[in-house]
C-alpha cells in the first residue's frame, strides 16, 4: 500500500508551477535505475504529473530488479520497464521507441561496493554514461539529465562550494573509483554535448533521504541508518569522528530539481542539488536523528573499528554546496532536516500521517 507521505510529495511535485509541464506533451521518458529510490519517485512523479496535466507520457523504465520493476508498472501505471545491465548497449529490437528525455539515475552508489568493487564501479559508471548518450544521439533526446555526486569536489578546503570549486581526490584509494567515475562521466557528457549537440545537463547530487525509502531496504545511506536505530529505540553508534559535513536534500526536492534541469536546465553545464540549510557535520545529523526520532532516548556514540577503512566511508570534508545556480531556475527546497527524518519515518509508521510543515533549519 502506498504511504500517505509519500504519495502527498509526490503530489506536491506534480503541481509545483515552476515545472514548465506542457513542455512536456505526448514526450516518451526513459529512465534508468527506475527501481532506486530517485529513479522510481521520478517514474511517480512524472505519472502523476501526466494525469494531473493530462500530459499523455510514456515512461519507460529499466534496471536489473524484474521485480520492482514489474511492481512499478501494476502498482502505479508505468508503461514498459525494461530489465537491462546498464553496461550494455541498448538494440532497438529492445528499445523500439521515440524517446525525447532521459534521466540517467543507474549507478553503483553503496561505500562497501567503492572499495571492494571498484572495477565495477567504474566501468558500470562510464560505460553506462556512454551507452545511454548514444543512445540519445541515436533518438535524438530532447534533454538528457545525468545524476553526478556532491562526491566530484572531493578535498577543496573551502567552507563553501560552487560547480567551477573542484578540488583533490587521491588517485592510490579503491574508494576514489566512485567519484573519479563520476568526473570522467561528467567530462563524457560535456564532449557528447560539444561534439554531437546532446543537451546533457548534470546534476551533481546531495545526500537524498525522505520519504519512499521502505524502512525494510537495505538502503545505506548514513540517515536511513541513523533513523532505524532510533526508530527502534538503539543508541546510534558512529564508525568515524563525524565531523565531517554532509550535504542533505528531501527525496521531493532532488525530483523537482531534476525536473527544473531537464526543462530548464543549460545544456553542457553542471548544477549543485542540495539545501544548504540541511547541511550538518555526521555526529549533528546523528543527534537531529536521536532527538526528532528517538524522543530523546538515543544516545550518539563515537566507536571507530579497528577495520573502519574497509568499509568505504569518504574522507572528512568540511563544505556545503552553493545552489544559487540550481535557484537561479525557479527551484526552491522545501524541507529541512528535522523534517526529512519526520517525513521519512512517518512513511515507515502511519499511513495516515501528515506532515505539511517545512523547515529549512536543522
Amino acid at each position: 500500500m502506498t504511504k500517505y507521505v509519500f504519495r502527498e510529495d509526490i503530489e506536491q511535485v506534480a503541481l509545483n508551477e515552476n515545472i514548465p509541464w506542457r513542455d512536456m506533451l505526448g514526450a516518451s521518458v526513459l529512465i534508468t535505475g527506475a527501481t532506486g529510490l530517485i529513479g522510481s519517485a521520478l517514474v511517480r512523479s512524472l505519472i502523476a504529473a501526466s494525469m494531473k496535466h493530462n500530459l499523455g507520457l510514456r515512461i519507460i523504465g529499466t534496471g536489473r530488479n524484474i521485480e520492482k520493476g514489474r511492481a512499478l508498472i501494476e502498482l502505479y501505471g508505468m508503461d514498459v520497464f525494461i530489465e537491462n545491465d546498464i553496461r550494455q548497449p541498448f538494440s532497438n529490437d529492445k528499445l523500439p521507441y521515440s524517446i525525447d528525455y532521459i534521466f540517467h539515475c543507474a549507478s553503483i552508489t553503496q561505500s562497501i561496493d567503492m572499495v571492494s568493487k571498484p572495477v565495477d564501479v567504474i566501468t558500470t559508471a562510464v560505460d553506462g554514461t556512454r551507452n545511454m548518450l548514444e543512445l540519445a544521439r541515436i533518438k535524438q533526446c530532447k534533454s538528457f539529465v545525468y545524476l553526478s555526486s556532491m562526491e566530484v569536489y572531493g578535498q577543496t578546503g573551502l567552507d563553501e562550494v560552487s560547480e567551477t570549486d573542484l578540488g583533490y581526490w587521491d588517485l592510490s584509494r579503491y574508494r576514489t573509483s566512485y567519484p573519479e567515475s563520476k568526473r570522467l562521466c561528467e567530462n563524457l557528457c560535456v564532449a557528447f554535448t560539444g561534439q554531437y549537440g546532446i543537451p546533457v545537463k548534470i546534476a551533481r547530487l546531495a545526500l537524498t533521504f525522505g520519504a519512499g525509502i521502505s524502512r525494510d531496504s537495505s538502503d545505506s545511506r548514513v540517515a536511513v541508518q541513523f533513523a532505524k536505530k532510533a526508530v527502534s529505540g538503539e543508541d546510534i553508534e558512529l564508525h568515524t569522528s563525524g565531523n565531517s559535513i554532509i550535504n542533505c536534500c528531501y527525496t521531493s526536492d532532488a525530483v523537482l530539481g531534476l525536473l527544473t534541469l531537464l526543462l530548464k536546465g543549460k545544456e553542457g553545464e553542471a548544477y549543485n542539488v542540495a539545501n544548504p540549510a540541511a547541511a550538518a557535520k555526521v555526529r549533528e545529523m546523528a543527534e537531529v536523528a536521536a532527538s526528532v526520532v528517538g524522543d530523546g532516548k538515543v544516545k550518539v556514540i563515537i566507536k571507530i573499528p579497528d577495520d573502519a577503512l574497509e568499509y568505504g566511508y569518504a574522507p572528512d570534508n568540511g563544505y556545503t554546496l552553493n545552489v544559487d545556480k540550481l535557484k537561479s531556475l525557479g527551484w526552491q527546497p522545501s524541507y529541512g532536516l528535522a523534517d526529512m527524518f519526520r517525513r521519512m519515518v512517518a512513511d515507515w509508521v502511519d499511513n495516515s500521517f501528515s506532515c505539511k510543515t517545512a523547515e529549512n533549519k536543522i
